[in-house]
């Protein structure tokens, strides 16, 4: 089965200029961990809670004006909507990543989440092998 197949593709997005608070929001109200950051529908970085909180806060800067770009992961792993399932949960498994930005002609298209991989009948086991892989402690991003 092909990622475009699994894929979200209703994605919520912000810019490099948007602010943390803004993000931040945007989290809250649309119930997600992580946010694209796209500059004209090309995907330049992931920014997630966890790197709000250890890029932005626990520095003591200030969210409001704090910008996306100065906390986001740049030059995320991506997948093509050709990619195979299992290629994906490979993937997520050996980056330790549970989100998969979905790329083609270098814009965004979709996100496929570790939880779109579970719920397709993928041979041994992988989106579970997958997680595993993700839970280890093996490195910091």
């Amino acid at each position: 089965m092909k990622i475009r197949e699994l894929m979200t593709t209703d994605i919520i997005t912000c810019t490099p200029t948007s602010s943390v608070m803004e993000v931040a929001k945007h989290m809250k109200t649309s119930d997600v961990g992580s946010i694209p950051v796209v500059d004209n529908h090309r995907l330049v970085g992931m920014i997630t809670d966890r790197d709000i909180v250890i890029r932005c806060i626990a520095l003591g800067l200030d969210p409001n004006t704090t910008k996306s770009e100065d906390c986001m992961t740049k030059n995320p792993v991506t997948v093509s909507p050709d990619t195979d399932a299992h290629e994906a949960a490979d993937l997520m498994s050996s980056e330790q990543i549970r989100r998969l930005p979905v790329v083609e002609n270098g814009n965004l298209v979709g996100i496929c989440a570790l939880g779109d991989l579970a719920v397709v009948d993928i041979h041994v086991n992988e989106a579970g092998d997958a997680l595993s892989g993700i839970s280890e402690q093996s490195r910091i991003h």
